[in-house]
């Protein structure tokens, strides 16, 4: 039987920018605090959510969870998956810091912990934990008014449409993350034009990956010529690291050598 995709729906003529969703999100990943005042927060490796207002409406900003993901198209190791139950997952084991997510996220999401000696790529991961175990998400638990829904995708987007049919003057007339790039597992309503929410409005309605693929298949040495440099920088790395564990080993070893 196949598995439902969950989704999250987003709607923004409801939310009271209260920061319920910011603050649950924080907790549950065990976020450092990154501002004064939440409102003014921007996404960081430390800040999985936003809630900001633009036009006299709150706005929240997470990742999209795209249906087809193009952050896991890119990734040369598999260190991100897209899950059948709908979140976008990050396995920072795989990881190898090439950053390629970062740069062919339409949304401009994921985010990198350049302070730190062993640096993670961060973003939402849609309480995969929580979804697995059948619950909601931690910011669609704690939304007071509902702004934040989290269940089945196409339940969601039939009570998308059943709310812009019945309340046409509350809503411009569109779901947006239905259709784009593919669709998103995460969706938004609005009364005003998304892009004077701040998101991406000239997005194509076809998976990025398809599009990118649509070129390289035609080029295929190119291909084969990125796989090999890209296994070569993953041989790379991995390697330095266990060239730097046995160089630790051997110099521990002298060390404790008895006399």
């Amino acid at each position: 039987m196949k598995q439902v995709t969950k989704g999250i729906l987003y709607d923004s003529t409801l939310c009271l920018g209260c920061g319920a969703c910011y603050q649950a999100c924080k907790e549950k990943n065990n976020l450092a605090r990154t501002s004064d005042d939440f409102l003014k927060d921007s996404l960081s490796d430390q800040t999985y959510t936003v809630v900001n207002k633009r036009g006299g409406y709150f706005v929240r900003k997470m990742c999209m969870h795209c249906n087809v993901p193009t952050c896991v198209s890119v990734c040369p190791v598999g260190a991100l998956e897209k899950m059948a139950a709908g979140p976008v997952v990050y396995h920072e084991d795989r990881c190898i810091g090439c950053r390629y997510c970062m740069q062919a996220c339409p949304f401009g999401i994921p985010k990198y912990e350049w302070s730190k000696a062993l640096p993670r790529v961060r973003k939402c991961d849609m309480c995969s934990d929580r979804v697995q175990a059948g619950q909601k998400t931690g910011c669609s638990q704690v939304c007071p008014t509902g702004a934040t829904t989290f269940g089945d995708r196409d339940e969601l987007i039939r009570e998308a449409h059943r709310r812009i049919g019945s309340q046409p003057g509350r809503y411009v007339d569109r779901i947006y993350g239905l259709d784009e790039v593919g669709g998103t597992s995460v969706m938004i309503l609005s009364a005003v034009p998304m892009e004077a929410l701040g998101y991406p409005d000239k997005l194509s309605k076809d998976p990025l990956p398809l599009l990118t693929w649509n070129i390289l298949k035609h080029i295929p040495n190119f291909v084969g010529l990125g796989a090999v440099l890209l296994g070569g920088i993953w041989w790379i790395t991995n390697r330095r690291e266990e060239v730097a564990e046995a160089e630790k080993a051997e110099a521990d070893k002298k060390t404790h050598k008895p006399v």
